[in-house]
């Protein structure tokens, strides 16, 4: 059983849980998942390391309240513990030789954003980050991400914070202005990650992206979070989550995310039937 430690509210959608798994803490790195389950009849769920602390043997799991098991995680409070809590899944990224790097994240892929950076900043790589939202209400991690960030640009949709615009946007105005990026790193919505890819690829930025398939087993033996990269066939869950960007077929990746939109919506409706019974 894994024990959360913490809990933070960050917006009206997205909530944030430390959970104390030291073996799975001892080996995390950014760019990794974990798969969870709240209870014995519960669906595999995955999601990224947003954060760990290896000395407290805690990972964080950042989250939004979209389907069943995530308003479970919802309801979560410390000292509630969690059935299942497998990992580090994935590969780990590698930033090897940067010396500057643009890191963006998009709404919610913020939170996977948010370690990309860190790491960067760990390894003294000047790191210009931009976090894109559709509004001020729903902004998260501003005073993490100052900690990380060499500069850090927050645009909104409807410019409620004082910048609007998107984060390719910002990142034209960034590349325009002289600065030489030896990497962008993209997450977020597959139609953000696309057109940031688009916007990089006439410079010749190496260009990375983290991607969120439809994913069960973590191990490559469902092919459910096959994506084509580069012509080829991949496995997000054991070739990535990290992909070369310039590769990624966007169009195939979001016409599989959205193939069981109406399955999820019937799993949510019954999860709240359920609830009703108790």
């Amino acid at each position: 059983m894994y024990k959360v430690v913490r809990k933070k509210v960050l917006n009206s959608q997205v909530k944030l849980l430390e959970i104390e798994a030291p073996y799975v803490a001892r080996k995390a790195e950014p760019g990794q998942f974990i798969i969870l389950r709240t209870h014995a009849d519960g669906e595999r769920v995955p999601l990224t390391i947003a954060d760990f602390d290896r000395v407290k043997g805690t990972i964080t799991i950042i989250f939004q309240e979209v389907g069943a098991t995530t308003k479970q995680l919802g309801q979560m409070e410390v000292g509630d513990k969690l059935l299942d809590f497998a990992g580090p899944l994935g590969i780990a990224s590698h930033f090897d030789g940067v010396k500057k790097a643009a890191v963006i994240g998009g709404g919610l892929g913020t939170a996977i954003a948010f370690p990309q950076a860190k790491k960067l900043h760990g390894m003294g790589v000047e790191v210009d980050m931009i976090a894109g939202f559709r509004n001020q209400e729903l902004i998260i991690l501003e005073e993490e991400m100052k900690t990380v960030a060499t500069n850090l640009y927050i645009t909104t949709d409807d410019g409620s914070n004082g910048r609007k615009g998107f984060v390719t946007d910002m990142l034209k105005q960034l590349i325009e202005a002289g600065n030489k990026y030896d990497v962008v790193i993209a997450i977020g919505p597959p139609i953000m990650m696309k057109f940031i890819c688009a916007l990089t690829k006439p410079y010749g930025i190496r260009t990375i992206v983290s991607l969120n398939p439809v994913m069960v087993d973590g191990t490559g033996m469902c092919g459910g979070c096959r994506v084509t990269v580069g012509g080829e066939t991949k496995f997000a869950c054991v070739d990535g989550p990290d992909f070369d960007g310039h590769q990624v077929d966007f169009d195939e990746l979001m016409r599989r995310i959205g193939m069981y939109k109406t399955e999820e919506k019937i799993s949510e409706e019954a999860h709240a039937c359920n609830i009703g019974l108790h």
